[in-house]
């Protein structure tokens, strides 16, 4: 059974978490493309299931950071992250480019992410 005291504890070391994560994914997202080898775990949509993936973990860090964030600024927040990083690949000009499935994956990763967070914290507190 979790506790406030735990839910606490939890907040506290996903608020250190949090940025270093976030440091990380902004480097990646923005760091100069790369021709793609093809690899045996290689398909053609593996680029929007990374970007699902790392948004949903980025979602459920930040909502673990800050639970008692409201829902309208939680996803204003990460919407703007993940439109602010597609713009910058665009103008930068590094071989990256916008990709509107981009956002719609980090925008669909984002909410698995907080509904995971928050489906967790119901079974068990």
């Amino acid at each position: 059974m979790i506790t406030k005291r735990s839910l606490d504890k939890i907040s506290k070391i996903f608020s250190k978490i949090l940025p270093i994560y976030w440091a990380f994914l902004t480097y990646m997202l923005l760091k100069p493309g790369e021709e793609n080898h093809e690899y045996w775990f290689m398909f053609s949509g593996i680029d929007k299931v990374l970007h699902l993936s790392i948004f949903a973990a980025l979602g459920f860090s930040f909502i673990a950071a800050f639970p008692k964030i409201k829902f309208s600024y939680f996803f204003q927040i990460i919407l703007l992250y993940a439109f602010l990083t597609e713009i910058l690949q665009e103008e930068m000009g590094l071989g990256r480019s916008m990709e509107t499935l981009d956002i719609v994956a980090d925008t669909i990763g984002c909410l698995l992410g907080y509904y995971t967070y928050k489906l967790l914290i119901k079974r068990f507190f």
